[in-house]
């Protein structure tokens, strides 16, 4: 017998835990003027870490979609990357690999041939004038081998503190860099080891998505998800949040009703809410596309990743961004 002032219990179940039915995270609907005064730095802190452990769940193959090989490969190919697809730089590397497989080669290189060789990733002249400066201060200054420190990695051409965070993550140091043959020494490398936090287009429109931080400069970024994670999460943590974002988490249209995060994130409704129409807009193998990379790691391919086409050939829908 309920008391007439008593407020009613709520459902529960054997282990007295609540049985209301979840909802999506809502605490911060609106705009808001002060930053992150809705939320304390502790809320803050567990509801981002319970959103990387969901996304850990979610992308438990997530890497670096450029291929490479080598630090050199990482870096070259993360310089071209600038303003394109990862898909687009995967589908010229190849050829510039075979041509220039070390850095000596691409610094002594004709930029006209090296512009035509890059000219589908944009800005190809540029970019041409840009890794071939690289390629000549890796050799000058480094004795052909890829530096491995950040603060090394920024005193080259071209090269900022995103790129150098994609290669201190992800490269292995070997002497693929400076042998003739691409391949040699990457079965005996071993990785760089230093993490580090990417702020690409979709990292930072994400974390800015869920209150994270309300920070706009990549560098004021950075500084507010590390302060959210230990060092040994900002790796992974980057590539998850940009495989997030690339096939879930829209800049346009957002697929609220197929995001394995909705219940945390303040911005659930933006985007389609019904599942079924959710569903239809998933990208890559999330969609069942193929992906970014023509070669991607084993991982992804158990996990049903298809490879992407190479060049030439026919793009499917759901595979660019």
């Amino acid at each position: 017998m309920i008391h007439r002032h008593a407020k009613p219990r709520s459902a529960t179940n054997r282990a007295g835990r609540s049985c209301a039915r979840r909802q999506p995270y809502r605490a911060f609907a609106g705009p808001y003027s002060d930053g992150m005064a809705e939320e304390n730095r502790l809320a803050r802190v567990r509801r981002a870490r319970r959103i990387n452990r969901a996304l850990a769940e979610t992308y438990p193959y997530a890497h670096c979609e450029l291929d490479h090989v080598n630090a050199w490969q990482l870096l070259l190919a993360t310089v071209l990357s600038a303003q394109t697809t990862d898909l687009r730089v995967n589908r010229v590397t190849p050829a510039l690999f075979a041509k220039y497989p070390r850095p000596a080669d691409l610094a002594g290189a004709d930029p006209a041939d090296v512009e035509n060789l890059i000219r589908s990733t944009g800005f190809f002249r540029a970019k041409a004038r840009s890794v071939t400066r690289l390629a000549a201060a890796v050799v000058g200054d480094h004795d052909g081998m890829v530096p491995e420190t950040l603060a090394e990695l920024v005193k080259l051409p071209g090269v900022g503190r995103k790129t150098a965070f994609v290669v201190t993550g992800n490269a292995c140091a070997c002497e693929a860099s400076r042998a003739g043959d691409p391949n040699h020494g990457a079965n005996v490398s071993t990785p760089f080891g230093r993490p580090g936090i990417t702020v690409d287009t979709h990292f930072g429109r994400l974390v800015r998505r869920w209150k994270w931080t309300a920070e706009t400069d990549p560098d004021k970024v950075e500084t507010a998800v590390g302060e959210l994670f230990p060092q040994s999460d900002w790796t992974m943590l980057s590539h998850r949040v940009i495989f997030h974002g690339r096939r879930i988490c829209h800049a346009r249209k957002p697929a609220c009703g197929a995001c394995p995060i909705a219940p945390l994130c303040p911005a659930y409704g933006e985007g389609e809410t019904d599942p079924d129409k959710a569903r239809k807009l998933l990208k890559y193998e999330k969609g069942g596309y193929p992906g970014q990379r023509l070669n991607p790691p084993k991982e992804y391919l158990e996990a049903g990743g298809l490879p992407a086409p190479p060049l030439g050939a026919a793009t499917a829908s759901g595979t660019a961004g």
